[in-house]
């Protein structure tokens, strides 16, 4: 996929795969990320590329594809005068079904976005995150296949971030759903992601799995451990491992996994350590994302 404004490539040669479960999509502003969502349900005209989406031929059935799709924009988008049943029945017609079904669905699935009592008020008296929670409404009345969400969390309360991110969790777990997440808060796509795409500069600089992109390159185990840690450094050292004073003061031991932990303990026991906590070391989406951004830096597209 490539989309071109005036001589700025949004995208360039953008490929992924949304597979069933929920894909994360980060980058920072710019980078392509709202540009990616508009093409796919073909807001914005593309200028190269081809796919498909939900066994239908992209672009060229992408009518078809946008019946199949629940779109949660990042912007509001209410009808003033309509209370939230309205609003979300109005959505339930205009993806086919009919009044009475439409009704029934709308009630549905607000009682699941957790609406309550506020269906029956005028939408423009709701908060930021009575309207955050609409908008998911409106995108699940006519049980899509497919969920695109875009900053779904924005406007929360923290209970309600929890809430929101368990119901996108259950849609995926329990109901099979397909769902891009597209977000800038980190934590939101550690507790809920399968795998993660991250866009800078419109290009994919990462596209993996969270299981493969937590494992550091080679085996290494955070210890904690009472004390000075002096004699237990140089036991490390002596035995031939590379040992690291993290700020926090947490030792970072490359080149030992869990198969061999019991040389960790060995060392400890004969050094008079005590360890508080041993865990193998993961590496951060913080700095997953940081190294992608800065490699797209590093190497940017051209401007045509």
């Amino acid at each position: 996929m490539t989309k071109l404004y005036g001589g700025f490539r949004a995208l360039d040669d953008v490929s992924l795969e949304i597979k069933t479960g929920i894909t994360g999509l980060l980058g920072p502003n710019g980078s392509g990320k709202s540009t990616l969502i508009k093409s796919l349900l073909g807001l914005v005209q593309n200028h190269q590329g081809t796919g498909c989406v939900l066994n239908l031929t992209w672009p060229e059935e992408v009518r078809k594809i946008r019946d199949l799709v629940g779109y949660l924009p990042e912007d509001d988008c209410y009808i003033a005068g309509l209370t939230g049943i309205e609003s979300v029945a109005f959505m339930a017609n205009l993806s086919g079904l009919p009044r009475t079904e439409g009704l029934r669905r709308a009630h549905e699935i607000t009682d699941f976005c957790d609406i309550g009592e506020e269906k029956y008020r005028p939408v423009e008296g709701y908060s930021t995150g009575m309207r955050q929670k609409l908008k998911f409404a409106q995108a699940l009345v006519h049980d899509p296949p497919l969920l695109i969400l875009d900053e779904p969390t924005t406007g929360l309360d923290p209970d309600q971030r929890d809430s929101m991110l368990n119901r996108i969790r259950t849609l995926a777990r329990d109901h099979g759903k397909s769902i891009l997440l597209s977000t800038h808060i980190l934590p939101d796509v550690k507790a809920v992601c399968d795998q993660v795409t991250i866009l800078a500069r419109g290009k994919v600089q990462v596209f993996d799995t969270i299981e493969n992109l937590s494992k550091p390159a080679e085996p290494t185990l955070n210890v904690t451990i009472y004390g000075d840690n002096q004699p237990f450094l140089s036991a490390l050292g002596t035995a031939g491992h590379t040992a690291q004073v993290r700020p926090d003061g947490t030792l970072k031991i490359t080149g030992v996994g869990t198969d061999h932990v019991h040389r960790i303990w060995d060392l400890a026991a004969a050094t008079g350590t005590a360890i508080r906590r041993l865990a193998p070391a993961q590496n951060s989406l913080e700095e997953i994302f940081f190294r992608a951004v800065s490699a797209s830096e590093d190497h940017p597209h051209a401007r045509t």
